[in-house]
């Protein structure tokens, strides 16, 4: 067995970070198990052959999380892991980003490191753990690797600054900071916040710095103790002579190309020339082969490359931008409101030649997002997603879902925007953003956070104030620093860094930054954020001109929530056996029904249509009324059984049983001889009991409103006196039949039909008491 060797780094708070390599995946080029907590990550590593023609380092990490790190099974019926999740594809951006700028121009081979969750406590997100793993399983390997890299994730509670916060902790922190550095600064930032200030942010930054190097020392000592030699690794030079023949000829060309203003015809003719320097540099001869000393095509995409970066970023450093901005202008911005009228909120956002088309769904707590992974199951209020059509940079490629790109930019967005959602006790409503670019000339994922967020506006959404993202860009050539502000597609390509900063005017709700070579400095960093405010603001400007504040009601078509509180031990009734009882009432009203699962007896009611609403909330809570004893209710009449009827008070939902000698003061009577489904009649309250079966009486309720008692359907009215008469005033049995007859004029009744007991005429029947 190989000999495993093992290194702790130490965050400062006396928890270590651990990483173990030489005794797993042997035949990797590099691997190492890195433990944090009872979290575990392993990551390995391996290099393939190099793509014949690939001009660009086809690097891929892949994270994925196994159920049972945390002793559970998959949900669903496949009890096995499939597609990655939402928070794999993140992490798995999480650890390319600060990787990638890592290995040398030209290396070219396949690269993939694979990363894997075998333990996890559910206190420490693995996501932290996975990024320094696959960091010591490539400074381990013979690969061409110029790291390390140490990440840390920093939280904020209270005036504390928290280094690797536990789960628990993230939740009530202000910040959730992600941050990679090498021994020569920080190299990839993603942050979420609640409105921080763009100081504190910065302090957030120097707090994560000395356990980065902790953590960047312990790869350097694992790699004494278990690294491999360099591998062998054919590195082809860049092609000098190459470059200096395109640079002669076609500089003044590509430099002219760069100042039209319009992408579209900018890109045909940096195309155009670009088709022209390949013909030029790869001839042909005279059967059509490639001429034997033409250098490869590789060699001229990267001679072509190298040049226009350097065009590019001259004109930057020298304050000359391709739209004839200065450093720090931001691009005309036109917003359209309401564009779609189904929908329940809608916006066109268009910042230069980068447009947004962005729509606001609300709907009920069944349409929140359900969320599967190794901490707790877990529901989500809130959604964004982004979606970027190829159309919007006038490419043709099939559609094959969401890429990690749109994943990742969707992500941003809603972290942006989440910052500002009102709470669940003050909107109650499920909320989805969908964001199509439907043009695109850099970043399209702030357009998305200024799109979405009027989207809200217009849809009625209390948000808490509203949110603006800006894109910068930094060039740093020959000693020279160009900040630039809402950078150009073609400023992110070939500058320095991508830093997005979205927020409100009173401090940062996300940031994202990533540096193509370690080294920014805390200065630059500083100034990058002050021209960051000044640019929100001045796109906040722009919105509040639009639509200063959230509209005062919610669309036409949207659903109508109303929440209601019902006694808790009570729930199973407006439930019913089964749930008959709540789908009754939902077939009945059109409404849509939710119970609260926190046992608080919170019920929301959904309805586009108010008047359905105003039903279902007064049927509600009609059920729910307490019914006082001896009094009288408006009822109606719902089923008839062979002992009384049951009756529902009107406008309550409420109903109880009318004894068959509670309808009326004849005795022997049949119940449907007197009483119908559906039958209006008045009840008085008699008892209820602990279960919540009432008792009502229809006889006590005419008694005290001084009506006569009720008679039989088919049958007379009853008299002044109660007792229910026929022709001539002679009273009436059961079923309306008369039951005494005066045979001569003035002259006393005498029977008819049978005489004997129980007859009519004759003595009761014997009975036994």
């Amino acid at each position: 067995m190989s000999q495993s060797h093992r290194v702790e780094a130490d965050l400062g708070d006396g928890r270590k970070f651990v990483f173990e390599s030489g005794w797993l995946a042997k035949q990797a080029n590099g691997a190492c198990m890195a433990t944090f907590g009872e979290t575990m990550v392993f990551a390995a590593c391996a290099a393939g052959d190099e793509r014949p023609g690939t001009d660009f380092f086809p690097l891929t990490i892949d994270y994925r999380e196994k159920m049972s790190a945390a002793g559970r099974f998959p949900g669903g019926f496949i009890k096995r892991e499939g597609r990655p999740t939402q928070k794999e594809i993140l992490t798995s951006r999480l650890c390319d980003r600060p990787l990638r700028p890592l290995f040398p121009d030209g290396f070219y081979k396949d690269v993939q490191v694979l990363l894997s969750v075998y333990s996890a406590d559910q206190k420490n997100d693995p996501d932290i753990v996975a990024m320094n793993a696959a960091s010591a399983a490539l400074i381990v390997s013979d690969l061409p690797y110029s790291g390390p890299v140490g990440s840390v994730r920093v939280g904020l509670i209270g005036e504390q600054f928290i280094i690797c916060p536990t789960s628990e902790e993230v939740k009530s922190s202000r910040l959730d900071l992600v941050i990679s550095g090498t021994k020569d600064g920080v190299i990839m930032v993603e942050a979420g916040a609640r409105e921080l200030s763009e100081e504190l942010m910065l302090k957030a930054f120097e707090a994560a710095m000395p356990p980065i190097r902790s953590l960047i020392d312990a790869q350097l000592r694992l790699k004494e103790l278990a690294g491999r030699p360099l591998g062998q690794w054919e590195i082809p030079p860049f092609p000098q002579a190459v470059y200096e023949k395109i640079k002669a000829k076609y500089t003044a060309e590509m430099q002219k190309a760069f100042f039209i203003k319009v992408k579209r015809e900018r890109n045909a003719a940096f195309s155009d020339i670009g088709d022209r320097i390949f013909k030029d540099m790869i001839p042909k001869d005279a059967s059509g082969l490639t001429a034997k000393d033409a250098p490869t095509t590789v060699d001229v995409s990267r001679a072509h490359e190298r040049l226009v970066d350097e065009i590019v970023r001259d004109y930057a450093i020298n304050n000359r931008r391709a739209d004839g901005r200065g450093h720090k202008d931001v691009r005309p911005i036109t917003i359209q409101l309401g564009v779609l009228p189904r929908t329940h909120g809608s916006a066109v956002f268009t910042r230069g030649e980068t447009q947004a088309l962005v729509t606001t769904t609300l709907g009920t707590s069944s349409n929140e997002q359900i969320v599967e992974g190794l901490e707790e199951e877990y529901s989500q209020r809130f959604m964004l997603h982004y979606n970027f059509p190829s159309f919007s940079v006038g490419e043709v490629k099939p559609i094959r879902g969401p890429g990690r790109r749109e994943i990742g930019h969707g992500a941003l967005a809603e972290r942006a925007i989440e910052a500002v959602m009102p709470s669940e006790q003050d909107f109650p409503y499920t909320t989805r953003i969908i964001s199509d670019i439907l043009e695109s000339n850099g970043s399209s994922s702030m357009a998305t956070v200024c799109g979405g967020c009027l989207s809200l506006m217009d849809a009625g959404v209390p948000i808490k104030a509203p949110v603006a993202g800006i894109a910068m860009g930094l060039v740093q050539e020959k000693g020279k620093v160009a900040i630039l502000t809402d950078i150009l597609g073609s400023e992110d390509a070939h500058g320095d860094m991508d830093f997005k900063v979205a927020g409100t005017e009173q401090g940062i709700t996300s940031l994202q930054m990533d540096l193509k070579a370690a080294g920014i400095s805390m200065e630059i960093t500083k100034q990058a954020l002050a021209d960051a405010r000044d640019a929100r603001l001045f796109v906040l400007g722009k919105m509040k001109e639009a639509l200063a504040a959230p509209r005062g009601d919610l669309s036409a078509h949207a659903p109508r929530l109303v929440r209601i509180m019902i006694p808790s031990d009570k729930i199973g009734l407006l439930i019913g056996p089964g749930g008959k009882t709540i789908r009754e009432l939902e077939a009945r009203t059109g409404c849509v029904l939710e119970i609260n699962d926190d046992d608080s007896g919170e019920v929301l009611i959904a309805s586009k249509d108010k008047k359905a609403l105003d039903v279902a909330r007064a049927i509600i809570e009609g059920m729910f009324q307490e019914l006082k004893l001896g009094t009288v209710y408006p009822a109606k009449v719902v089923s008839l059984k062979d002992f009384g009827a049951f009756c529902e008070i009107a406008g309550t939902g409420q109903d109880g049983l009318v004894h068959v000698t509670e309808i009326t003061e004849m005795r022997g009577i049949q119940v449907a001889d007197f009483l119908k489904v559906g039958m209006d009649v008045e009840v008085k309250m008699l008892s209820s009991d602990p279960q919540g079966r009432n008792r009502f009486s229809i006889k006590a309720a005419r008694q005290e409103k001084g009506q006569p008692q009720l008679g039989p359907l088919n049958g007379p009215a009853p008299s002044p006196g109660g007792t229910p008469v026929g022709p001539g005033g002679a009273p009436v049995g059961p079923g309306g039949q008369q039951r005494f007859q005066d045979s001569r004029p003035g002259g006393p009744p005498r029977p008819r039909g049978p005489v004997g007991p129980g007859g009519p005429g004759g003595p009761p029947p014997h009975r036994d008491f």
